[in-house]
């Protein structure tokens, strides 16, 4: 998951809609709603981008106003089908192809040299906050790119989001041609098909890549993860920014018990680790490193 809400010129004609005017308490419910459920913390000026991206689901529910969408939420929604919709509307995910590029050149130059040379044949890697896949599939190219006879190795890695949209949209590996701009001609022909006929303008990731990840829902903030690690990388990247101080604290300690010793945290370049020298230290620009002899 990783939100860069923008806030939206509508038309004067859609900002009459009722359902785009919230009162400070159905704003200050559904903010201690959405940050219980999620984690993200929405400040005051965050009220217009509320209204635009949960206006949708008031109209589908036909419903009046955000008191009796907060009521929905609270009491009508047994199984949770609402708070998923509520979710994924509120969250926008931005990601690209290679995005961070430092980070895959550290995997390339640094980490996996490092591996071969233990001679271990299993690497974990996490993608938290995996958003609609480019992320997850650059590190299985970098991977590919970096040892020639994967089938030697055990590697998988994990792609988790707290959006069942964008999750639904990364397993299906189809990209515009226009998002692989980032992708070197070289990889793009080697991990990517091209569509024709109506699929022209598309290209799918290839099989070879799609078979090396996991796309799971996973809420950063639950209580327990279904997974055991521990993992060689986790990238989360641009999704601590949006979480209150508390919450990072609790995120950064919970990812190193997630990590083998020596192991790495990449982060995103507007993000970076304060009073955590004794867990992790700083190996490069947003990358950090677990300490072996933590407990």
């Amino acid at each position: 998951m990783n939100i860069e809400p923008t806030e939206l010129d509508l038309p004067a004609s859609f900002l009459r809609d009722a359902r785009l005017t919230i009162t400070d308490q159905e704003f200050w419910k559904l903010r201690h709603f959405i940050h219980e459920h999620t984690g993200i913390a929405l400040a005051d000026h965050k009220r217009a981008l509320v209204c635009a991206r949960l206006a949708k689901r008031l109209r589908h529910l036909n419903l009046a106003n955000y008191a009796e969408y907060y009521d929905l939420l609270m009491g009508r929604d047994p199984e949770g089908h609402e708070l998923a919709e509520m979710i994924n509307a509120i969250t926008t995910n931005k990601t690209d192809f290679f995005r961070e590029s430092h980070h895959f050149k550290f995997l390339t130059d640094h980490v996996f040299p490092a591996l071969r040379a233990s001679r271990q044949r299993r690497i974990r890697i996490w993608s938290a906050g995996s958003a609609t896949g480019e992320e997850a599939y650059t590190i299985a190219m970098t991977v590919c790119e970096s040892f020639q006879t994967i089938t030697e190795w055990d590697i998988k890695i994990l792609a988790s989001d707290i959006d069942t949209n964008v999750l639904d949209f990364a397993a299906r590996g189809v990209y515009s041609l226009e998002s692989l701009q980032r992708v070197p001609e070289e990889l793009r022909s080697r991990y990517f098909s091209k569509g024709s006929g109506t699929n022209q303008g598309f290209a799918r990731i290839k099989l070879m890549l799609q078979a090396m990840i996991r796309f799971r829902r996973l809420n950063l903030i639950d209580g327990a993860w279904p997974m055991k690690g521990p993992f060689d990388v986790i990238f989360c990247r641009n999704v601590l920014i949006y979480f209150d101080k508390s919450l990072q604290r609790k995120l950064l300690t919970r990812f190193a018990e997630m990590l083998r010793p020596d192991g790495y945290l990449m982060l995103g370049h507007a993000e970076a680790i304060h009073g955590f020298e004794p867990i992790y230290r700083a190996v490069g620009h947003s990358i950090y490193q677990r300490r072996a002899d933590i407990s």
